[in-house]
């Protein structure tokens, strides 16, 4: 994980990129996704990481996009050298929606991949112009890209944030609470690695269930919530529509879903849904706090946790409004402050804590020192 400030931009500075991909289509798509937007440079091209490891000194990119499969080096290794030689270079890499694509995609994150794409498909794709493709693209790639930066005369697709320490005058005071029934995380860019570094710190003796929205797609939601049981004392898995919430148990929410909670004769059980997208997300960290704070009231610790954009802002706010306690990731630790930055500004964070500290702070508000 690169654990960078999101930085400003001057007026006029545009954002340089490097096209990192051995498909002379896919650099000619990139290219023409990237260059008629305001603020984004593509100051060169690559066509394996061999090469891409020499013109990152020449070309000095703030952002390269990184194929996996290419010749001679691949995106894995050459992302390995990267943060070895550029650990501030932020890399999105593009990944095909297949379970080999999804496996190294999660790879490549765990080595510190800022974020990831679906690659372009080639013009010959059926049913598909070059015009979709890239229009496609650019809706992908561009705020993944943009994400990382302060756009000068509020250019960015994030919310105007305020710097880190500014924001203790703004902690949400509580008064007595409920004791806590469960926890809810919600996560974006950065989440599989700050997940990955976290979750492990839960004893096994947890007495609480673990609610998990990561926006990724299909395939992607079920190889993290693999990998993280691999890692965690408690058990991790994807959730399934209809099953009990339990204690001790870590669920995280399959994508294309939302994850919910419903109160059934027996327990709490999980409701999965296909509804309309929110804040474009599916699963969508306002869907699982909006439920959860109407099934269990202020009996709820959430943590917002690194992300782009401001999903989990809506479900904070009802969350805050029964009670619960609320905490955010601090600006220092975050891939992206964009998710736990809203919940800050919005005066709805308990605390502000760096990524070490919030599981921690977790087992110490569930009851345990």
């Amino acid at each position: 994980m690169s654990l960078l400030n999101t930085r400003s931009l001057q007026p006029g500075e545009r954002i340089r990129v490097l096209i990192v991909d051995d498909s002379v289509v896919t650099r000619r798509l990139v290219t023409r996704a990237l260059e008629a937007e305001p603020g984004l440079n593509v100051i060169g091209v690559a066509a394996n990481g061999a090469i891409a490891l020499q013109r990152i000194p020449q070309y000095s990119p703030d952002v390269v996009t990184l194929d996996i499969e290419m010749p001679e080096m691949d995106g894995i290794e050459t992302l390995r050298r990267i943060r070895g030689q550029y650990p501030h270079l932020r890399v999105v890499m593009f990944s095909a929606l297949t379970e080999r694509g999804a496996a190294v995609t999660m790879e490549a994150l765990t080595l510190g991949a800022d974020d990831y794409v679906t690659k372009p498909s080639n013009e010959g794709a059926v049913g598909r112009s070059l015009d979709s493709s890239i229009t496609q693209l650019r809706a992908e790639l561009i705020p993944r890209i943009k994400q990382f930066f302060r756009m000068p005369e509020n250019g960015s697709t994030a919310p105007a944030l305020e710097k880190p320490g500014s924001t203790a005058g703004r902690l949400r005071a509580r008064g007595i609470q409920p004791p806590a029934k469960i926890v809810a995380i919600g996560v974006s860019t950065g989440g599989p690695t700050a997940l990955g570094a976290v979750l492990p710190m839960f004893p096994t003796d947890f007495p609480l269930p673990v609610l998990i929205v990561q926006h990724m797609p299909p395939l992607f939601t079920r190889l993290l919530a693999e990998r993280l049981n691999a890692t965690c004392n408690l058990p991790v898995s994807e959730a399934i529509d209809g099953s009990l919430v339990q204690p001790g148990t870590i669920l995280v929410a399959p994508g294309d879903f939302h994850m919910k909670v419903v109160s059934a004769a027996d327990g709490i059980r999980i409701k999965l849904d296909r509804s309309s997208p929110q804040n474009s997300c599916r699963p969508a960290v306002d869907a699982l706090f909006t439920s959860i704070g109407e099934v269990y009231g202020g009996a709820v610790i959430a943590a917002i946790l690194t992300g782009m954009g401001q999903d989990g802002l809506r479900g904070a706010e009802v969350l805050d409004a029964r009670g619960a306690s609320i905490l955010a990731q601090d600006e220092m630790t975050s891939v992206v402050w964009g998710m736990p930055g809203a919940v800050v500004n919005a005066g709805l964070a308990g605390q502000i804590l760096p990524l070490h500290r919030i599981v921690p702070e977790i087992v110490r508000l569930a009851g345990r020192n």
